[in-house]
């Protein structure tokens, strides 16, 4: 029986992953739940998994929280000092990172820290601190389980074989809603348009980082410290299908590839039950039904986000995390209405280009580098309506 801590419960991630604790209760236990504001569907998770321990954004739903629930009554807590409780329960074995952004690197690091393993699905904790991460990660002797589709394929096309065979890392991508648009028609996209995700099912920031590509550059950067490769060596190829979720290279000219059904639970179960299988329910993988599988590389014109993230793994280390913080703010003025789509790259690169990369040694440097992009970011937004 596998303990687990969940950060981020009421997201896409959160949600596949108490579906599959719920169709194993014999392997996995829910000890600790996080969420931000969805206190309804945090509520009917309680219920149902009775974790020791709930986390929620604030005190004011926290006070909320407590007045709804009727049967099993968790701990309450909130803040950041809730996030980090849960990360650190003592009776937890692994805690699943699944909170989307930058919030999710100091419980992440905090659980690894208290010697978790864990599962991560918060693709911006190593696009963020990679280094340090990584770092920590071998210092506490804890392991790091990739959850994401393209990263975990990357890992079970490695299993068995050296990383110094390695000759190069094949992220795919799906293309996103917009593969097939001109360029110049990326102007008139609308909110809905770019929730609109052919393959996947996602939460909305990450629905609008596959529109512009920026969650493929984020994969880049993350692949880079999860594997010990440098970024030259990680490629991206375009594949509308989403069958074949990434391959690996190596030097003899082999490459081996893991292909499946897009469906999240796979990568997830893979990482909580690693180095065993189980059933996850997922439609079996019928290649009899495809016509054709095709690959192809990406316009980096078209789309920038891509190339902006190739960039900053070149621009001193601080300058991953000033650009996902430049991200978040234009995606979350995107969906708000306040900026067009094709400005989301345009504040993204004006904030880099402000930013001259600066040495990380800590969390608290990584979290300044952060602060200091989200003020640029704001600052570039602005000025694009003055």
């Amino acid at each position: 029986m596998k303990n687990l801590s969940i950060l981020g419960s009421t997201g896409s991630i959160g949600v596949s992953t108490l579906e599959l604790v719920a169709t194993h209760p014999d392997k996995f236990r829910v000890t600790a739940l996080t969420a931000g504001v969805n206190l309804e569907l945090l509520a009917r998770q309680i219920e149902s998994f009775r974790p020791r321990l709930v986390s929620v954004l604030n005190e004011e739903l926290a006070r909320k929280l407590s007045r709804m629930l009727t049967g099993h009554k968790p701990e309450i807590m909130y803040g950041v000092p809730g996030l980090i409780a849960a990360a650190t329960a003592v009776d937890c074995q692994m805690v699943v990172a699944a909170i989307v952004g930058a919030a999710g690197l100091v419980p992440t690091a905090a659980a690894i820290k208290a010697g978790k393993d864990v599962a991560l699905a918060n693709k911006e904790t190593l696009v963020c601190a990679g280094a340090i991460i990584m770092d920590l990660v071998r210092e506490h002797g804890v392991a790091l389980y990739p959850v994401d589709s393209e990263h975990s394929a990357v890992f079970q096309s490695m299993e068995g074989h050296r990383s110094e065979d390695i000759e190069k890392i094949i992220l795919t991508a799906s293309g996103g809603p917009f593969l097939n648009w001109p360029a110049q028609k990326l102007a008139m996209v609308t909110i809905a348009d770019a929730l609109n995700h052919p393959n996947w099912s996602m939460g909305k920031k990450i629905t609008i980082d596959s529109a512009t590509m920026m969650n493929k550059g984020l994969e880049v950067i993350e692949a880079r410290w999860l594997f010990d490769v440098p970024g030259e060596k990680i490629d991206v190829n375009i594949h509308p299908q989403s069958i074949i979720h990434s391959m690996v290279e190596y030097i003899d000219g082999c490459v081996i590839a893991q292909l499946g059904t897009p469906d999240m639970k796979a990568p997830i179960a893979y990482a909580l039950s690693y180095p065993r299988r189980v059933s996850t329910g997922v439609k079996p993988l019928d290649l009899t039904l495809f016509s054709g599988l095709t690959f192809f590389k990406p316009d980096l014109e078209k789309f920038r986000c891509l190339q902006l993230a190739y960039d900053a793994l070149t621009c001193g280390p601080s300058m991953p995390a000033v650009m996902n913080a430049a991200n978040e703010v234009a995606v979350a003025a995107f969906l708000e209405g306040r900026i067009g789509f094709t400005a989301i790259p345009t504040v993204i690169e004006e904030t880099m280009s402000a930013h001259g990369g600066v040495p990380l040694v800590t969390i608290e440097d990584v979290l300044r580098a952060d602060r200091w992009g989200r003020t640029r970011a704001a600052e570039a937004i602005a000025a694009l309506h003055s």
